[in-house]
């Protein structure tokens, strides 16, 4: 299950395993469509994904931080390191190829 994350639990949460962050909005119409495709692929993934969820509206200093500079954005991370980023309007498409990448080691 997602978990929410802020500016002080974000670093710890992203640190081990595979790991997608959610950046969102609630005004973000393609962030909320998107929502039950991301809720998919972490129930798919048998406890081998971790989702992070970040509301972008509450946690700007941690957008700032991440360089996330539109929504959605996703920051797919193995054990702590930044393997991909998808920013601006992916496709669930999109993202179900990129933590497929992650899962098998690659991206």
């Amino acid at each position: 299950m997602a978990v929410e994350a802020t500016t002080e639990t974000y670093d710890s949460l992203v640190a081990e395993g595979n790991v997608l962050a959610d950046f969102w909005g609630p005004q973000c119409v393609p962030c909320l469509a998107l929502m039950p495709a991301v809720e998919k692929l972490e129930e798919r993934a048998g406890g081998e994904l971790n989702v992070v969820k970040v509301n972008a509206s509450e946690n700007r200093r941690l957008c700032l931080d991440q360089r996330v500079l539109a929504l959605p954005t996703f920051i797919l991370y193995r054990d702590g390191e930044e393997v991909e980023r998808l920013t601006g309007n992916p496709s669930a498409a999109d993202v179900k190829s990129a933590v497929g990448k992650l899962l098998k080691g690659g991206a």
